[in-house]
């Protein structure tokens, strides 16, 4: 009989199959980068929750694995969980408890005048998701009841997003406590018949399940390539310009999935000049739009893009948990028609906060009142506005930037610009080598380093700080490499608008 433990049992509640997979194929999963950065940050979120409550006992233990890994020893985390309840211990961290086959690890098991309380840690903001959390409680309390603890309230403790870091870090401040006993109680109801369900299926051959909202609802499943690989061609319906993840299962549901099946229906303008292009195999260009585009550039023209980190916990003063903090840019520019293409770059080093001394490298870099392009701008003007807010002396430097960056999102995303080979998508990732599918200087996968997209960049930044020197400059590289090919992707992608204007 295969053992349940809490993550194990919300898989369940949100897919069938997929726990099934999830025991039987784990290899079939793609596990996307930002998915396992959402572990990593609730790891940390819970190591700093530990101390919540003052001094606790965290009973966590491993096992030396033949293979020099480590895996938890369940038996050991029960056996110290015990103990501790025999202690009176006000507070167990990772308390362990199974029945029946159902295994937990509770967060924080704080003890009450009458029993023990609850406290799941999550490393979210709100409770947006708190069905899910409440049956992953739900889940805790039925282990916990049927192993003779007095389950005295159930609780989620997650981040304060209004938090601001001044001075020391204040652990109590940082964490919002919320009473979940309510939506734990409605779980509470199902619990042993989903575990019950959930054991017989993990007895049975692989499940037929239809494709549905729950394969990205209210988490995207790791198995989505495996189970949609014979039922959705590609091109779908499924690749259509901004076309919803709903609206796609309706008309896949209703017959329509190849993008052919989709001549008859009411389109966007997008979506209709993707589908004929797609269909046609061929590019449309509209010269007149793209040249109007192109009167908004002056010389100097500069091209910026920012890499940012995103930490759960704030590590610099004055910041907030999740707040984007610019560490980086790259600037390539051209100071007149026909001349030099320069750069220029900042990087911080991984350990200061590196936004004042970015800023006014920045402000230095670029002249007032002269034209820079950024590609999908929100993002640029965002982290400037942001700078701004910071540094009130730079600001109206700061600001004069912002309001002069033209985006070279534009003219691809009005229509003026379309190849197949885009997909219904106009990031940057997608158009550069729709554009320019032969030139491997463009192609980011020739990066070496372990930097190839900004998700990469944002998680190998924060690392630096605990790097060897010789580690720290091999990153140093790789984090300049990427930015750079960033801005010199956009001064490719605006050579090209020029070109097929001629």
């Amino acid at each position: 009989m295969k053992n349940l433990s809490k993550s194990k049992y919300t898989t369940y509640c949100q897919c069938p199959k997929a726990l099934w997979l999830r025991i039987n194929k784990p290899e079939e999963q793609i596990i996307d980068p930002s998915v396992q950065a959402r572990f990593e940050a609730g790891s940390e979120v819970g190591e700093l929750a530990k101390r919540l409550f003052g001094e606790f006992e965290d009973v966590t233990s491993y096992m030396q694995m033949s293979d020099g890994t480590q895996r938890l020893d369940l038996k050991a985390m029960i056996a110290k969980t015990q103990n501790c309840l025999n202690r009176n211990v006000d507070n167990i961290a990772e308390a362990a408890f199974s029945f029946d086959g159902c295994y937990c690890a509770v967060d924080i098991l704080h003890k009450t005048e009458e029993g023990y309380a609850i406290y799941e840690v999550k490393s979210s903001t709100d409770l947006s998701h708190l069905e899910v959390y409440a049956q992953d409680v739900a889940y805790q309390k039925y282990v916990l009841t049927n192993c003779g603890i007095n389950v005295t309230g159930t609780y989620l403790v997650n981040i304060n997003n209004e938090y601001v870091l001044d001075g020391d870090f204040d652990v109590k401040e940082f964490f919002n406590i919320n009473d979940i006993s309510e939506a734990v109680a409605n779980e509470y109801l199902k619990v042993s018949t989903r575990i019950a369900q959930a054991k017989q299926m993990l007895e049975d051959e692989e499940p037929e399940c239809e494709l549905g909202e729950y394969c990205h609802k209210p988490y995207d499943c790791a198995f989505w390539e495996y189970c949609s690989r014979d039922i959705i061609p590609h091109p779908s319906v499924f690749d259509l310009y901004r076309m919803s993840f709903k609206n796609a299962l309706e008309h896949m549901n209703e017959g329509r999935i190849t993008l052919e099946d989709m001549r008859e229906q009411k389109l966007s303008d997008t979506q209709q000049l993707q589908l004929e292009c797609t269909l046609g195999d061929k590019t449309y260009i509209n010269k007149e739009g793209i040249r109007e585009f192109l009167t908004q550039l002056s010389y100097p023209l500069y091209f910026l893009d920012f890499e940012t980190e995103q930490t759960v916990i704030p590590k610099y003063q004055g910041t907030h948990p999740y707040q984007q903090v610019t560490f980086q840019y790259s600037l390539h520019y051209i100071e007149q028609e026909g001349g030099e293409l320069k750069h220029s770059e900042f990087l911080g080093d991984g350990v200061t906060d590196p936004r004042r001394a970015l800023a006014e490298q920045l402000c230095h870099d670029i002249p007032m009142n002269v034209c820079t392009t950024a590609y999908n701008k929100a993002f640029e003007c965002t982290r400037l506005k942001e700078l701004a807010e910071a540094y009130p002396d730079l600001a109206p430097h700061l600001i004069n930037i912002k309001d002069h960056i033209v985006d070279l999102l534009d003219p691809f995303r009005v229509g003026y610009y379309y190849k197949p080979a885009m997909n219904g998508s106009f990031s940057i990732k997608k158009v550069l080598p729709a554009l320019f599918p032969d030139d491997p200087q463009l192609d980011y996968h020739n990066l070496t380093g372990g930097v190839q997209n900004g998700g990469e960049a944002m998680s190998i930044y924060p690392l630096m700080a605990a790097m060897t020197p010789e580690e720290r400059e091999h990153t140093r590289k790789a984090l300049l490499d990427y930015c750079c090919l960033d801005t010199f992707a956009m001064v490719k992608v605006w050579e090209m608008l020029l070109e097929v204007t001629k």
